[in-house]
């Protein structure tokens, strides 16, 4: 059967890894080191009033926000039609896209646009468009948090190829948007005695005219 998405990438998290991947990454743990993630990252900006997130999966992400900022509207981009629906008891039907990023229509501005363990699994040959999107989304702040290399690397993932991906995302946005300015950045070391994350470093950017 011919698939709906434009890249193998998005079938491999659309299907039944993506399936798979969330029961791994919904528990108590996880979702107190994303409030202690989260709280770090976003210490000297203004609580954000609006939020969505590329590539939300169950929402652990946008959980933790909902604790540390309960007035903030938040919403989810997410492909996998089961985390979506789990999404959905999280935040709303209305609040939820399950869709390809790629497909995404932005038609709204929120206060930050995140996305968090995504653009190492993106096609390089469509960040480009991810980037736009995050960009565009974007009233000011921009959080990315990926794995992070100077140059771009592939390595495997899980036994599959061609699945996982790093390079400098947030310089590359830097470089792509000429108004966008760093305001801080921080590393995730995953043998943190309290708050593990996954080796993850951060970037939250600034639009200098938003």
């Amino acid at each position: 059967m011919e698939s709906k998405y434009q890249t193998k990438q998005e079938d491999f998290w659309a299907g039944n890894f993506g399936n798979e991947y969330i029961q791994r990454n919904k528990s108590a743990q996880y979702l107190a080191a994303n409030l202690n993630f989260f709280s770090k990252a976003l210490n000297n900006i203004p609580a954000p009033r609006s939020v969505i997130e590329f590539g939300a999966n169950v929402g652990m992400n946008l959980a933790a926000f909902q604790l540390l900022f309960p007035e903030t509207i938040v919403k989810g981009i997410e492909i996998n039609e089961t985390a979506a629906e789990e999404l959905v008891t999280r935040i709303g039907k209305d609040n939820v896209f399950n869709q390809s990023i790629f497909d995404f229509n932005v038609d709204e501005q929120f206060d930050l646009t995140l996305i968090k363990g995504v653009l190492i699994h993106i096609n390089p040959d469509m960040l480009s468009t991810v980037y736009e999107k995050l960009y565009i989304s974007s009233k000011k702040y921009i959080l990315l948090c990926e794995y992070y290399n100077p140059s771009p690397v592939t390595i495997p993932y899980r036994g599959h190829s061609d699945r996982l991906f790093k390079r400098d995302f947030a310089g590359e946005m830097m470089d792509k948007y000429n108004d966008l300015k760093l305001v801080n950045y921080g590393f995730a070391y995953h043998r943190d005695n309290s708050f593990p994350q996954d080796d993850i470093t951060w970037f939250l950017m600034e639009k200098i005219n938003g």
